[in-house]
This record gives C-alpha cells, sequence and structure tokens, in this order.
C-alpha cells in the first residue's frame, strides 16, 4: 500500500484487517495518512487512523451521504469538546510545537482553553501544554446588517481585496461577532468561500481599539469588522469599509 499518494484512505474491510496492514507502517500521527474502516455492508464507518487529521470528518461524511453510523472515538468527539486540531484548522493556522497537542486536548475535556493572540516583536517562552499557532492566509472581518444575503455579503468582500489587490484565494478566514453566528447570509457566504467563519466574544471584540467610531457602539461594542481583524491579525492591511449593509475590514 502506497499511503502517502493519497490525502484519505477509505479501507472497505473489517478494522482488524487494515490495523494489521497499517501496523509497520503508521510512523507519525502529523503525517501518518487518515485512514477510515467501512464493513462490507455499508452500515458502519470507524476512523482507525488520524481522527484528528481528517478521518472523523470523512466518517461524519459518510454518514451523512450514507447514512452509515460514524464510530468516532477521539475523547474530545465523545464528549462534545473541541480539540486543538481544530481550533488550529478554523484559525487557518499551522501548530508549531506539536508536542503540545495531547496536553492541550486533555485540558479541552475539562475547560475552555484560550486562545490568546501575542503581538511582536517579542521573544517567548512556553511551557510544554502551550501550544503555539501560526496564522496563514488573510484575515476577513465582517460586520453586517440583520438578515443580509450571502450575495450581499461576496460582493463587499470582493470589492474589499479589489481596493488591496488581494485575491479570494489569499483568505485564510472570515471573523465576525458572537451575535452573527446564526446570521444565515453569513454562514452561507463563508460555506461559499469554503472557509470557517469565526464568532468572537464581547470581551475579544471590546479588547481592540478600532480606528474609527462603529455603530455597533449601541451594542455595547467598539466595532466588528476592524476588532475582529485586530484580534487575530498581526496587522490591518485594510481599515473598515462598509459596502451597502456589510462592512468589512483586512489584516494579515
Amino acid at each position: 500500500m502506497m499511503l502517502e499518494r493519497y490525502e484519505l484512505v477509505l479501507a472497505v474491510m473489517a478494522v482488524g484487517i487494515i490495523v494489521r496492514m497499517l501496523c509497520h507502517r503508521l510512523m507519525d500521527k502529523w503525517t501518518d495518512r487518515p485512514v477510515v474502516a467501512v464493513n462490507s455492508a455499508l452500515s458502519c464507518a470507524v476512523p482507525v487512523v488520524g481522527g484528528h487529521h481528517g478521518a472523523n470528518e470523512l466518517a461524519r461524511f459518510l454518514a451523512s451521504r450514507l447514512g452509515l453510523y460514524a464510530a468516532v472515538t477521539t475523547a474530545t468527539d465523545a464528549c462534545g469538546r473541541p480539540c486543538l486540531e481544530e481550533v488550529a484548522m478554523q484559525l487557518g493556522a499551522t501548530l508549531v510545537n506539536k508536542e503540545a497537542s495531547k496536553a492541550i486536548n486533555l485540558a479541552f475535556l475539562s475547560e475552555d482553553v484560550p486562545v490568546l493572540r501575542l503581538k511582536g516583536p517579542k521573544i517567548i517562552v512556553v511551557d510544554e501544554d502551550v501550544a503555539v499557532l501560526k496564522e496563514r492566509g488573510l484575515i476577513i472581518g465582517i460586520g453586517a446588517r440583520k438578515g443580509v444575503s450571502a450575495p450581499e455579503v461576496l460582493q463587499a468582500i470582493d470589492e474589499a481585496l479589489s481596493e488591496t489587490g488581494r485575491r479570494r484565494e489569499e483568505i485564510g478566514i472570515l471573523a465576525t461577532a458572537w451575535l452573527k453566528k446564526e446570521e444565515e447570509g453569513m454562514l452561507q457566504a463563508a460555506d461559499i468561500l469554503g472557509k470557517e467563519m469565526i464568532c468572537l466574544s464581547r470581551e475579544a471584540l471590546n479588547s481592540q481599539a478600532p480606528s474609527t467610531a462603529s455603530r455597533a457602539r449601541d451594542l455595547g461594542l467598539n466595532g466588528v469588522a476592524e476588532p475582529a481583524v485586530l484580534a487575530l491579525a498581526t496587522r490591518l492591511i485594510f481599515p473598515k469599509k462598509a459596502y451597502g449593509r456589510v462592512t468589512v475590514a483586512i489584516g494579515e
């Protein structure tokens, strides 16, 4: 088996068979290809290798399309808790010190692990239970009126990108306020772009100092689009600008 040739492996066979085939090939959880075993009756999908690296997601995808049972066994998923790999994916970031993952995921089982940004220049010394994430891609901060449509959001993002000479392909994540976590138009726009929508708390947004005042102050917020960028990005490259019912800011 040349597993390294594939991003994901779907094995239609018993778990025991694929385990015996894989044992001598497994090297590192961060580089081993995710493997899901599906029984011949197509009733059960079991992530065998790389649960947090694509196997759980594949099992759930199969469950949604084929109606089989996704036998996800990773502890954080079983408890309905987030995991470090999921947080990194949502932020569009890479994990620098992978050895911290075990401690962080164990902590997630019993508490909410804070995500903090340290802006440099700085020299940081961390303990083994501190994960360091390095972001990649543009941070698009979005504020919008209630009931905004996906086309409105996409058009606003495209216009802002055009003004900065950037493209959709360079987007890392979208960020907004927790108040917008169920705003259908924004969620649809994120889905069309294939990007995660991070919804920041009041505390995270109000800890930032945007360059201009915002209508969001009526809601007790310093703002939405620009503070969302300032909270997650290294620097603001495009201050907030309104496009109809949508406000966009960009950082990197």
